[in-house]
């Protein structure tokens, strides 16, 4: 899903969970695409450090430091980009957390809430500001979910429910906001290359290996080929395409 010059040309984008992996892979290929980018992360020497990057190329970017988790965190990044370049056109909902990697009837609440209010409310806070921005003139909105959100492949039980409940939100949001010029779709990526992968791999022997064999391609994804995907869905080359998530999984899916 190569993009052509200018998919995204004088589109407003904010990208949650723009400080690593995918997130920030997004940043880049938006940038290059044309749209002015307003990055949110926890991490905000990174996001400093990416936006910095993304000027000294020619694009217009900046960031906001937030927690998706909170509610007033995503307003105020949304309203960031409002104010600062005068309307939100397109969102990428990345921010994500895996949790502990153990049975599910050895996990602890708090392992469930983190996995769950970051995956799911972050997502939900995410959308009830976008939409809102978005109304009076209609925009593109892209969840992550993920190859877990359609299969139940050996990862942790909370990242599975919430990566299913995801596409749940997307599919309404679509329904509810298809009148309003609003388009809300999902990608379901497959084992990318990540901080989040990376980290999964050293704690659990072996697992490299075997999630490398799970897709015909067997290979991991780089970030920017998910972020390919992310910005087609965002384009108005996706005009007619609402309510769906696009598997970006190597084949993982076809198994």
């Amino acid at each position: 899903m190569t993009q052509g010059p200018g998919s995204l040309e004088g589109k407003v984008a904010l990208i949650t969970g723009a400080s690593s992996g995918i997130g920030a892979a997004a940043a880049r290929v938006f940038a290059r695409e044309g749209a002015r980018v307003v990055l949110v992360a926890r991490r905000e020497d990174r996001l400093a450090e990416l936006s910095a990057e993304l000027r000294a190329g020619g694009a217009q970017a900046s960031h906001c430091a937030g927690d998706v988790q909170i509610s007033a965190d995503v307003e105020r990044a949304v309203s960031h980009a409002v104010q600062t370049y005068g309307r939100l056109d397109v969102a990428f909902n990345n921010a994500g957390a895996g949790g502990d990697v153990a049975p599910l009837h050895l996990l602890e609440d708090a392992a469930y809430d983190l996995v769950m209010d970051t995956n799911v409310r972050g997502v939900w806070n995410c959308l009830r500001h976008e939409i809102r921005a978005m109304t009076a003139h209609g925009g593109s909105i892209v969840n992550t979910s993920s190859v877990a959100g359609l299969v139940a492949p050996s990862v942790p039980a909370p990242y599975i429910a919430a990566k299913h409940a995801v596409i749940g939100l997307t599919k309404a949001a679509a329904v509810e906001c298809a009148a309003d010029g609003v388009r809300v779709n999902a990608i379901a990526p497959g084992l990318t290359r990540s901080e989040m992968v990376e980290d999964w791999f050293a704690r659990v022997p072996g697992q490299q290996a075997k999630s490398m064999a799970s897709a015909p391609q067997n290979r991991m994804a780089e970030p920017e080929e998910v972020a390919e995907a992310a910005a087609w869905l965002c384009s108005e080359r996706a005009s007619f395409v609402t309510g769906a998530t696009l598997p970006v999984d190597g084949g993982r899916t076809t198994w």
